[in-house]
């Protein structure tokens, strides 16, 4: 490059730096600077960590699952130091970024209270989020196996009188501000904007796969076929056991089954209920049990909710990052749900998931039908429960 040229570059350059600094009033704010002294990481954490109730309410986990979390993601969330600048620490990162994902509040909030940039914020909090999901996902939410389905349906049996059920699915809205050019792609029939996450669950409330971030206009039934999930299934690449029997009147064998509400199409290995009124007792008894085994997936969105509540409100930040959220939170809960259990607050209402539209009544295979005819008749044979004619 001539040295006429280097020159330009030299002046429009010392031009641009002194328009910046023109325009910044302050390098650093002075509410910023005091940080060390004045932030709330500095007067409050080490207090915190003295009280195990306090410190679970605030951060949504007991202080030993916080630092097991801690030595996952320290290695991903150390920045590196400058003469200019000291770095935030992992601790401080992922103090903040769970306080957020825990009560929905603002970065402006945060801001204030931890007395760190708004824009800093918004950095580390993406940073975090994706380290827990890459660092906890193969071991919270690994694909299962076959011996893993087996125990997952042993459980539903125990507990929801289902046999051979190995999960239960269900999509739901989740509210974002409008995303910037993408049109009415995201606003849903229920006249809000979302992205929608469709979830499969265990007995034990916890997440068995995520499928996140599809339009909110989308249709149900078209979302569900186009996650990875399902076409994982549809290739019988999900190590799904073989069939086995399920009655003693009857010793042929039968799939092992998802069950879903009307939102999703019959399939060998998906039940949803019987459509229409006037039904007769034995597919009202299945209708009946099916949503009982249905209802863990929704008891699992309200501890989702209820626990990390960045979910009762809009999430106001760019879609890669509102994806990110969701999947945060996501595996977050089942690693709180393994290590600490769930408390009865987190269960007590649903809020900021809205379900997704039941309107497909796709009929299904006829081997599909058959299935589900063959478990109605079960439930009412020698599956029968004593209290199931009082339900219906």
């Amino acid at each position: 490059m001539e040295v006429e040229e280097l020159a330009c570059v030299a002046y429009l350059y010392s031009r641009v730096v002194r328009r910046r600094k023109k325009n910044r009033k302050f390098w650093v704010h002075p509410l910023l600077s005091d940080r060390s002294t004045k932030g709330l990481f500095n007067l409050f954490y080490n207090d915190l960590r003295k009280y195990e109730d306090k410190f679970f309410n605030y951060l949504r986990m007991s202080i030993n699952s916080f630092d097991e979390l801690m030595e996952q993601l320290r290695e991903d969330l150390t920045g590196q130091q400058t003469n200019m600048r000291e770095c935030i620490s992992p601790v401080e990162k992922l103090v903040v970024t769970l306080r957020y994902l825990a009560s929905g509040c603002s970065f402006t909030e945060l801001h204030h209270e931890y007395r760190l940039g708004i824009s800093t914020i918004s950095g580390f909090v993406a940073q975090v989020c994706e380290a827990i999901w890459n660092r906890l996902k193969d071991e919270f939410m690994p694909q299962p196996s076959t011996q893993m389905w087996l125990e997952i349906s042993n459980k539903f049996e125990t507990f929801a009188n289902f046999p051979n059920c190995i999960g239960a699915v269900d999509g739901k809205h989740i509210r974002v501000i409008k995303p910037t050019d993408t049109g009415s792609m995201y606003f849903n029939y229920k006249h809000y904007f979302s992205i929608v996450l469709i979830g499969v669950c265990d007995s034990n409330y916890s997440f068995v796969a995520i499928d996140v971030g599809a339009y909110g206009k989308s249709s149900d039934s078209s979302i569900f076929k186009e996650s990875m999930f399902y076409k994982k299934m549809m290739k019988n690449a999900l190590n799904i056991p073989d069939p086995k029997p399920i009655s003693t009147l009857n010793e042929e064998p039968m799939p092992h089954v998802i069950v879903g509400d009307e939102a999703f199409g019959l399939s060998e290995n998906i039940m949803r209920p019987y459509g229409g009124k006037n039904l007769t007792v034995t597919k009202k008894i299945f209708n009946y049990r099916l949503s009982r085994a249905r209802r863990y997936i929704e008891c699992t969105f309200g501890i989702l909710s209820n626990k990390w509540r960045i979910f009762h409100r809009p999430l106001n930040v760019k879609l890669d990052l509102a994806q990110n959220i969701i999947k945060s939170c996501c595996i977050l809960h089942n690693f709180v749900r393994a290590r600490d259990g769930y408390r009865y607050d987190d269960t007590l209402t649903v809020q900021g998931l809205e379900n997704i539209e039941n309107t497909n009544m796709t009929r299904g295979s006829q081997t599909a039908q058959t299935v589900r005819d063959k478990y109605a008749n079960y439930f009412v044979t020698d599956g029968e429960v004593e209290w199931q004619y009082s339900k219906i």
